[in-house]
């Protein structure tokens, strides 16, 4: 079977690589805005899945995942330890087939960045190499670190002139599964570069070898490209090949010969010819037409070493790797994604999140030393293929506003303006030089040119530049870390939370800010304490809840009034007043004057429960308002229809004349709560009040309705909510009603710490949950 239309991106690393060919499917350049694929800028969002850290069951369910939050590439290094358990024994099978991954990947839609080391680092042993047994080469132990540093022990730099008499290039053909070897003798260039690291002075010790692939190199690149090919049977759209990672980290530790390495593998690689860009991580002596790429926690202030070069991103690390007895390292979503919008912002195009899936180190392979089991890395997604939240949605929502941006970003020059000591906003269009030139005259005759502009304008210091592209997007940052701030641009406020960049894809309208988790958007609808509406009816007694109310809701307002005079004592000397209530259940909240005074319940042994609360009145009128709730009736037990709830008795103490009993008062009623009458947890009755819109619902607030809207979960697993943080109340989905939540906590007392099974079980006997919530899901 033939598979068509697949995205790849293919980052090779090579050191001592070679002549190499490749058949493209698509037209690879790039300008100093972006790679430029088949004619077009883009701008892309990578995310790290390593696949042998899981296990091929949860690769659909990551790469989805993945998708979902806003990633239209995923990346991962080849395991050369995993595939090659001993010299030319290879595995691609299980957590280590290649080819299954690659192809989920393609049926997803996404690009692919492959990075076949054989060296990775990546918290493996020795960077998924091999050990040296079975890898001698002369005398010269090549430990292979193919895309850092091969380490190489040597006795004396004589020995290895002596022995090392050859040097494997490879030469690769892309296109279909060719691969061929060339043989260099001493006397060619790779051996006189390898030669130049023997006089360092280092010849006892690591030596910057990045000498040449040996043979083991050479059949485990062939066996994975080829393996991979035969997978596809297309010609495949290698977007860019990568020589090196990280060398600039170790290059001046090994002096003059360091450096004139670098330049040789950057020469080498460029000489091939290839089509496709080149880039080089942390290697800021890169060669043109080499790109320089930045490895960090932040990016934004990287600058390419050429000005023809895009910016790229390679490594934004939004978490980190956990070792044994140390603490679990933790990196805010806000920080994550304030460093992401900063680089966009600086004129970034390429950037990788390393990882976005952390996953496991199964058996042995967890590097260091000192590496754990686990490899969260606090990813978006978790070790377990779980989306990490508020980490992963905020970070999907960021990626949605950035790619709202993204004809601005890479088809327009930015205009940069200081509005404060910390405060920066980039904007990109021909709209954005509108809105700052204010000489118009000027304006209409430079209209289609570029322009650079030094200037001040009203207090606002700009470097402008524009053209006449079209479109508009603003950044908007507050590099203050302590200080939210509020600026003007183009005539209208903002507020900055500090640490923070929102982001206006029109230059009006903020769409996101990195500072707030607008993962959900919430609307919330407080419902009045008391009646909402004319009475239902009006009695000078208690009736029975659950007689009045048939079942239909689960509430019950008692409502009446009472007049207290200036003369009180209470009032004058400050103390309060208690409210005593008696109820035959089930639960209950109590509000003077639309404020809560506090809350009551039974249980599930006991129904009937006691209130007794102090509360403030003031002199006059005051409103008493009591919510009486069930929670579910009666279900078996003699003549249960007549086991009743509700009010039965409410008195206040205080008074200068002694107790005010309430319960002969005129007391108005109203059966259920207004959002339930009408219906606004149902899609045809959303709109029946006025929902109000906030990134913070309001916490520790009874009587209010939350409503959001969230996409459906990739795959078809099941989901949970969450309701730790909230009281007591009802949830609905798309109209239905889920059911009660109730996080109350149960009692910290009578939990066993081990269950005796022996003997008969009774209920009583075996509790465990002590202080945890009775339902929390």
């Amino acid at each position: 079977m033939w598979l068509t239309n697949i995205k790849f991106l293919f980052f090779f690393f090579f050191f001592s690589s070679s002549l190499i060919t490749f058949c493209f499917a698509s037209n690879v350049t790039y300008d100093r805005r972006s790679l430029i694929i088949d004619g077009q800028r883009k701008l892309l969002i990578s995310a790290a899945i390593h696949y042998p850290r899981s296990v091929p069951a949860m690769w659909p369910g990551l790469v989805q995942t993945a998708k979902e939050g806003g990633a239209d590439v995923i990346e991962s290094y080849v395991f050369w330890n995993g595939h090659e358990l001993s010299p030319g024994k290879y595995y691609f099978g299980g957590r280590f087939d290649l080819v299954k991954f690659v192809k989920i990947v393609q049926q997803a839609g996404m690009y692919m960045i492959l990075r076949i080391g054989p060296f990775v680092a990546a918290e493996y042993n020795y960077g998924v190499d091999h050990d040296t047994e079975g890898y001698l080469f002369g005398c010269t132990t090549f430990l292979a670190l193919s895309s850092e540093l091969i380490m190489s022990h040597l006795s004396t730099c004589h020995t290895y002139k002596g022995m090392v008499d050859r040097l494997y290039l490879i030469f690769i053909l892309v296109g279909y599964s060719v691969l061929h070897a060339e043989i260099y003798d001493s006397h060619s260039e790779p051996y006189e570069a390898g030669k130049a690291f023997c006089t360092t002075g280092r010849s006892h010790h690591h030596v910057a070898g990045k000498l040449a692939f040996n043979s083991a190199h050479f059949y485990f690149l062939w066996r994975v490209v080829d393996l991979v090919l035969k997978g596809f049977r297309i010609r495949m759209p290698i977007y860019g090949i990568k020589v090196e990672n990280e060398y600039g980290f170790y290059e001046a530790g090994y002096g003059e010969g360091g450096k004139r390495y670098a330049l040789w593998a950057a020469r080498m690689a460029v000489a091939q010819n290839i089509g496709v860009p080149w880039i080089m991580c942390q290697q800021d002596d890169a060669p043109d037409p080499v790109i320089n790429t930045c490895n960090s926690f932040y990016c934004d202030q990287f600058k390419p070493n050429s000005p023809n070069k895009p910016k790229m991103w390679t490594e934004n690390w939004p978490g980190w790797f956990k070792t044994f007895g140390a603490r679990d390292p933790h990196r805010p979503p806000q920080d994550v994604a304030y460093s992401v919008a900063r680089f966009f912002q600086k004129g970034g195009s390429v950037h990788n999140y390393y990882m976005y899936h952390g996953g496991t180190n199964f058996g042995r392979t967890s590097g260091g030393p000192f590496i754990t089991t686990s490899y969260d890395y606090d990813a978006p997604i978790d070790e377990y293929g779980l989306p990490r939240n508020p980490k992963w949605g905020h970070l999907k929502e960021l990626h949605r506003a950035i790619k709202l941006c993204e004809h601005a970003l890479l088809n327009s020059e930015p205009i940069n303006l200081s509005l404060g000591p910390s405060q920066e906003v980039a904007e990109y269009g021909w709209t954005a030089r509108e809105s700052l030139l204010h000489n118009w005259e000027e304006l209409e005759n430079k209209r289609g040119e570029d322009i650079r502009m030094q200037g001040e304008y009203e207090g606002i210091y700009a470097d402008v530049y524009a053209n006449s592209s079209g479109g508009c997007a603003a950044f908007l940052a507050n590099m203050d870390d302590k200080n939210d701030k509020i600026v003007e641009f183009r005539n209208v406020s903002y507020h900055l939370p500090a640490w923070s960049v929102s982001i206006l894809p029109d230059c009006k309208n903020v769409v996101f800010n990195t500072a707030k988790d607008k993962a959900l958007k919430w609307e919330i609808f407080k419902e009045k304490a008391g009646l909402w509406g004319e009475a239902d009816f009006v009695k000078n007694n208690f009736v029975d809840h659950i007689n009045t109310t048939k079942d239909t809701t689960d509430y019950l307002w008692y409502t009446t009034s009472i007049i207290v005079s200036e003369d009180e004592e209470f009032l004058k000397n400050g103390s309060s007043t208690v409210l005593l209530i008696e109820s035959k259940g089930h639960a209950l909240h109590a509000f003077v004057n639309q404020e809560l005074q506090g809350s009551a319940s039974g249980n599930g042994s006991h129904s009937p429960f006691k209130f007794k609360n102090p509360i403030s009145l003031k002199a006059g009128k005051n409103e008493i308002a009591l919510l009486s709730m069930t929670v579910g009736l009666q279900n078996a037990g003699p003549s249960y229809e007549w086991v009743g709830a509700g009010l039965t008795s409410v008195k206040i103490n205080g008074f200068n004349n002694g107790t005010l009993d309430l319960s002969t008062y005129s007391w108005s009623y109203k059966i259920g709560l207004q959002g339930e009458h009408l219906g606004i947890y149902k899609p045809d009755g959303l709109n029946g009040v006025n929902w109000v819109s906030t990134s913070e619902p309001p916490k520790k607030q009874p009587l209010t309705w939350y409503k959001v809207v969230v996409g459906q979960p990739p795959g078809d697993e099941p989901i949970g909510l969450d309701m730790l943080k909230m009281g007591k109340g009802l949830a609905w989905l798309n109209g239905e009603e889920i059911g009660r939540y109730w996080p109350k906590k149960s009692s910290i007392h009578g939990c066993v710490q081990e269950c005796d099974y022996r003997g008969k079980f009774f209920p009583d006997k075996c509790f465990t949950g002590c202080g945890e919530p009775t339902q929390r899901w």
